[in-house]
């Protein structure tokens, strides 16, 4: 909160008095003289020679009290003697430490029943109280003992406001008079934080950004021998047509410039033409590669071979014992060989034979294998496991997914397979810059109107928002230039300590930050250590936020400068009762941001022989197998490993890995696909009680 800055030639008199802007949030009223004067629009500290203006704020008005005091000078906190702060009090309490307060004084409702020694202890008790929310508090004023009635308000007349840090260079004005004239919404009051230029445009809570028409001074009425004599207005700013900010906040999507076209059959045939073999991968050029002697037993089929484990593998790339060499170059096609009787019998032992199970076994299996008990700690290392579809193939399931061979460093391009959202928002070359440029901008414009001047404001505004005039605070705040352009914007969070329900991505919920409200469905996504973007730009989706834990929280919205605070509300059947979500602070408006979702397909080792196993309840059929045969497989107990070939007709396939496997593993393939948040909306204070489907917010 800041004082109205005096003119440099100005010296302080007893003509001229300061004008403090005082927000009272009171849990209990009183009847001393003191607390009735307070709650009076404005009053007049003539032994401070200072003029003190307050907002009262009703307990129980949540919206109101946290607009007042995103203007306030001074809180006043009038806590009870006798009365317990309730959950709307706490609430409040930890959503003005989140949103940033100014210079707070805390003062104890007069209670003549107390005597002496009851009201020390209470005192204390409230001190501890509070210092928990305002650790800067030092002391409780008593409004019953007229030396603290006259220190608090020495505290407020001669102190200095301290500097909230995300209203530097932002200007404000609340609303002494509001009227609607012409078209127009006639706003009177003082201009407080910094100059106000007619350019830019101005916030009002709830309704959203209109534009200036023109500033008006208001001077106060003057006293004089003759009477009361009244100062004609004079017209202050004019917007320029050539710099004034509109009101386009979103692109309009070219569906035609963003339409994707793909080659021709003639085209993909053409000089350097590439023959793709059944697996999908390319065909090795005729010749070049080796032939591969399989041995097995003496009258075995093709079909019964595949399901050998070849020595040659397991051993990967060790000299046998017989010496013979495992790859001869004769042929590009395998060539099985027989093996003499004596040998059949020391294979037959190496060997990992097959038989392919009827559906109704197959079936018992699976889902005996699917039931089993998991623990919690397989649960908290592995959050992403599903199970893999049995009536729908998983290529058509899982068709959006893609495979990674490293989440860290493997390159995604942030412009791929965009939603047509993205085509709406604004991106930044370099937001630092632009940030530095706009401040730069604003401190060197002329025609502002500076600080301290009682103006009346024209803004292009409907009738509708005279409803707001009745509120406890009417404030306008005035936004940077390209704050009303919407991107793709992200904040560190932390979930509230004391709320205990159930946060999941895309849940609606109501953000609070800077002067704005807004309805959003934030994405949750893991914060890089030392917040920077990584490798890759690439960020772990999550699916719920978790206490202790800092996310970032993802969403649409109009562009923000600076590091400011923001409030995650969620709404209940009362509009002025919201819960408490979480806290955090702005990060950045990051468009390249790729927020990855990763689930995890886990299959049970069926046949283990070193390093080769065969994989069955991973997939069913062997379609599947072959479209995601790229993709690597891991185990929980840190084997990664790559399918060879498909077995059976129930999605068995054989697996290779870089070490020995247990049959006690689990091997996974993780996928991924990035996820995108939900268009956002401006909030509006709901008129009566609000309903919440609960089964609607689970889903």
């Amino acid at each position: 909160m800041q004082n109205n800055p005096k003119p440099k030639n100005a010296r302080p008199s007893s003509q001229r008095l300061e004008s403090l802007m005082v927000s009272m949030v009171h849990h209990e009223l009183s009847r001393s003289s003191l607390l009735q004067q307070m709650l009076m629009p404005a009053t007049l500290a003539e032994r401070f020679k200072t003029s003190l203006q307050f907002t009262n704020i009703p307990y129980g008005n949540m919206y109101a009290a946290l607009d007042a005091c995103k203007a306030a000078d001074y809180v006043v906190l009038a806590l009870s003697s006798t009365v317990e702060v309730d959950n709307w009090g706490d609430v409040l309490l930890r959503t003005l430490q989140a949103q940033g307060l100014p210079d707070v004084v805390t003062v104890m409702a007069s209670n003549p029943s107390l005597d002496v020694k009851s009201r020390t202890g209470i005192q204390k008790s409230l001190l501890s109280f509070i210092q928990y929310f305002v650790p800067s508090q030092n002391r409780i004023f008593d409004l019953h003992a007229s030396s603290d009635r006259l220190n608090a308000l020495r505290a407020l007349s001669e102190g200095r406001p301290g500097e909230v840090r995300w209203r530097e260079g932002r200007s404000w004005i609340l609303g002494e008079n509001v009227d609607w004239r012409d078209g127009n919404l006639l706003v009177t009051g003082v201009v407080r934080g910094s100059s106000l230029s007619a350019n830019r445009l101005v916030h009002i809570p709830d309704f959203g950004d209109f534009q200036i028409s023109k500033i008006v001074s208001a001077p106060l009425p003057k006293q004089s021998k003759g009477g009361i004599g009244m100062e004609l207005p004079s017209l202050l700013a004019e917007p320029d047509s050539s710099s004034a900010d509109s009101l386009v906040s979103a692109n309009d999507p070219d569906d035609m410039a963003n339409e994707q076209t793909w080659p021709t059959e003639e085209e993909m045939q053409g000089p350097g033409h590439i023959t793709y073999g059944d697996d999908g991968l390319p065909a090795a050029i005729k010749g070049t590669t080796p032939k591969v002697v399989r041995r097995i037993p003496k009258g075995m089929s093709e079909y019964q071979a595949s399901w050998i484990v070849d020595e040659s593998e397991d051993e990967g790339g060790e000299e046998e014992d017989d010496g013979e060499d495992k790859n001869v170059a004769t042929e590009e096609d395998e060539e099985m060989v027989d093996l003499h009787d004596d040998e059949m019998e020391s294979e037959a032992r190496k060997s990992v034979t097959f038989q392919d199970l009827d559906v109704e076994e197959e079936e018992k299996q699976f889902q005996s294998w699917r039931n089993r008990g998991r623990e919690e700690q397989d649960d908290l290392t592995f959050p992403d496991e599903i199970d893999t579809p049995q009536d729908v193939p998983a290529q058509t399931r899982f068709q959006r997914y893609r495979g990674m061979r490293s989440f860290r460093t493997s390159p995604w391009d942030a412009y791929e397979n965009l939603p047509r959202d993205y085509a709406r928002v604004f991106q930044f070359e370099d937001y630092k810059r632009t940030e530095r440029g706009v401040r730069r901008r604003a401190e060197q414009e002329l025609g502002c109107v500076d600080p301290g001047v009682r103006v009346t404001v024209y803004i292009r505004a409907p009738q509708e928002v005279m409803r707001l005039g009745n509120k406890a605070s009417f404030v306008i705040f005035a936004l940077l230039q390209h704050e009303h352009k919407k991107s793709v914007l992200n904040f560190t969070i932390q979930r509230n300590t004391e709320y205990d329900e159930t946060v999941k991505s895309k849940d609606p919920l109501v953000l609070c930050v800077g002067p704005r409200r807004l309805r959003v469905n934030p994405v949750y996504s893991q914060h890089t250590r030392g917040g920077g973007k990584g490798a890759n730009n690439v960020h772990k989706f999550e699916r719920f936020l978790r206490h202790g834990v800092t996310n970032v929280a993802t969403v649409y919205g109009p562009v923000i400068f600076g590091k400011q605070p923001c409030v995650l509300l969620r709404e209940t059947s009362d509009p002025q009762a919201p819960h408490l979500v979480a806290t955090g602070t702005f990060l950045n408006p990051d468009t390249t941001r790729v927020i990855a979702k990763r689930i995890i397909l886990s299959g049970h080792p069926f046949k283990v022989h070193k390093k080769t196993a065969t994989i069955r309840y991973m997939f069913f059929n062997s379609d599947d197998i072959q479209y995601f045969k790229p993709i690597q497989l891991h185990t929980k107990h840190g084997r990664t490993g790559h399918i060879r070939e498909s077995l059976g007709t129930h999605g068995y396939f054989k697996a290779y890995f870089d070490g020995p496997i247990n049959q006690m593993d689990t091997v996974c393939m993780s996928l991924y696909k990035r996820v995108y948040p939900k268009w956002s909306e401006l909030w509006k204070e709901p008129q009566g009680q609000l309903t919440v489907d609960s089964d609607a917010m689970e889903e």
